[in-house]
């Protein structure tokens, strides 16, 4: 992962204009990604032909309409990778529509890492759902509202994964970091492959206002497209073995090879986190007292403590 860096001064106290800080979230926008065939890296996986790659390649688009919704994966499967994609969402009224873009493994124990879009009626916003599940356990869950309009162009949506943490960017400014707490007993993905997998679907009963606004469907089929699929950073598993596995059976091969695999975010980076946090953060189950009347899940306390 890229680092990202404020002013030494700034990186001490966090206390950066905000002007300066939109401005930068701005410039990031532009960050490069080289385009590949899209044939090459995944599969159209269901929706009886709503799910299309076209332009040699590089768009695909994925449709939903009243009988069916559409998805694709990865060709792959990866213990550890950094993956993105650029993704222009539903424009118009996307009420009661999801576009999703996740790693997951499969069974009832499986290990999950989502960006969820949820639509809504013309005019107002998107909301940006993440959630991890561990060993089939969520209940994660942060929200955002994004600070563009994410139908008007592609934007690029990226997890990075590596044994210290997962972090979830947007444009390539972090939103939100989740760590690996295994040595206080909470449970972290690392022992399930995963795929890349997307789709747009109809969840008019809880994806906006919670189900109070449902899917007008004169206004379908509703159409999210992608381009710029990107893994090259990536432990790719087959046959039960890492590409990231050395003759020693480590599965780190070499360090100047793999050093993705120990990064951790900068104070800039934590900076740039903090602030989207504080802007546009709309739901945080770390906050959520009255959803755990026990005591909040253990990662919240151990976050706030700064481990």
């Amino acid at each position: 992962m890229k680092s990202l860096s404020l002013s030494s001064a700034a990186s001490s106290s966090f206390n950066v204009s905000a002007i300066l800080l939109l401005l930068s979230l701005a410039l990031s926008s532009t960050v490069v990604v080289f385009a590949g065939n899209l044939y090459k890296d995944l599969d159209l996986t269901w929706g009886d032909g709503r799910c299309k790659i076209t332009n040699d390649g590089q768009i695909l688009t994925a449709s939903l309409d009243k009988v069916s919704g559409s998805g694709f994966e990865s060709k792959n499967e990866y213990l550890y990778v950094n993956i993105e994609m650029q993704i222009k969402l539903v424009d118009g009224n996307s009420a009661g529509t999801v576009t999703a873009f996740y790693l997951s493994s499969k069974g009832d124990r499986h290990d999950e890492i989502d960006f969820e879009f949820l639509g809504n009626v013309s005019g107002q916003p998107y909301t940006l759902h993440t959630n991890v599940f561990c060993q089939g356990e969520g209940k994660r869950e942060q929200q955002f509202r994004l600070w563009f309009d994410p139908t008007a162009d592609f934007h690029t949506y990226s997890i990075h994964w590596n044994p210290q943490h997962i972090v979830f960017l947007v444009d390539g400014t972090p939103i939100r970091e989740f760590k690996n707490f295994e040595r206080f007993g909470i449970p972290f993905p690392k022992d399930q492959a995963m795929k890349l997998y997307s789709s747009i679907w109809n969840a008019d009963d809880w994806a906006t206002r919670g189900g109070l606004v449902k899917t007008d469907w004169s206004k379908g089929p509703f159409n999210a497209h992608f381009k710029n699929f990107n893994a090259d950073n990536a432990c790719v598993w087959s046959h039960g073995k890492s590409s990231c596995q050395s003759l020693s059976n480590s599965i780190f091969s070499s360090f100047s090879n793999n050093n993705w695999l120990w990064e951790k975010l900068d104070y800039g980076a934590q900076g740039k986190m903090k602030y989207i946090q504080k802007n546009y953060m709309v739901y945080n189950y770390c906050t959520d007292y009255k959803r755990f009347p026990r005591g909040l899940p253990r990662e919240c306390y151990l976050n706030n403590l700064n481990y």
